[in-house]
């Protein structure tokens, strides 16, 4: 399978172009799969969303045919609802649980996911944010993007200073992610969410893009302005982002 590479002159992000999902999730399997056996105990941050599923089935495929090994392997999630318990089918921990954990050996303990029914949700983004930078930060990092340019929950006009963070969702964050739930009203108005700071710090990112109704705001974030309107410019910056995707640009 070929693929097309680019890697942009005046900005560090390269772009691998995919005809469909099914190749991208394949690249980014193996890009994964390279972290994950490059250090003996990796530090890999994970992501949500429809874009990735395809990718942690290969994941699991390539675990239970002995090629690949989560044991060592520490996990952190890029963000939680505020107010849906681990048991919601709609929480990222349920989300984590089914797409990948369960059938992987990676360990319990290992894992990480925001809490957001914490009594106190600044405590706990603080205490999050420390487990990251105990673990050495992130080595490698899976991002998707929002429609308004959101990388994490990092909503436009987050600051690119930001930490693990409690934020208001958007009203256009909240109609697309209410696909997943039964009406508008019952997504949540809160999450937590790595801060943008956090997620530069990653020694590798890869970003995840697919769908038409995403090119125009790929567009903006690898050509564009590097602004907080548009979370995701920030990425312009980081000495080791890729781009995967089957969008033209």
């Amino acid at each position: 399978m070929k693929l097309s590479t680019v890697r942009m002159e005046s900005e560090n992000v390269k772009i691998i172009k995919t005809k469909n999902n099914e190749e991208l999730s394949n690249k980014a399997a193996e890009l994964f799969v390279q972290a994950l056996q490059r250090k003996k105990q990796p530090v890999i941050g994970l992501a949500t969303g429809s874009t990735p599923e395809r990718m942690y089935e290969l994941l699991i495929e390539q675990y239970r045919a002995g090629k690949i090994s989560f044991e060592q392997a520490i996990s952190f999630n890029l963000d939680e609802y505020v107010g849906l318990s681990v048991e919601h089918p709609t929480s990222y921990h349920y989300y984590m649980e089914e797409k990948l954990f369960h059938a992987i050996d990676i360990k319990k303990e290992n894992t990480h996911i925001p809490n957001g029914l914490a009594e106190d949700l600044e405590k706990e983004c603080e205490a999050y944010e420390q487990k990251i930078s105990r673990a050495g930060h992130l080595d490698f990092l899976v991002l998707g993007i929002g429609v308004n340019g959101h990388i994490g929950f990092n909503e436009p006009g987050t600051s690119f200073d930001s930490r693990t963070h409690v934020v208001t969702l958007t009203e256009s964050t909240r109609e697309v992610n209410s696909r997943f739930f039964e009406k508008l009203a019952d997504v949540p108005k809160e999450a937590i969410t790595m801060g943008l700071s956090t997620i530069m710090e990653a020694k590798e990112i890869m970003l995840l893009v697919q769908g038409d109704k995403k090119a125009d705001i790929l567009n903006k974030v690898i050509h564009g302005e590097v602004t907080e309107d548009i979370p995701a410019s920030i990425l312009q910056r980081h000495p080791n982002t890729t781009v995967i995707t089957d969008i033209e640009i």
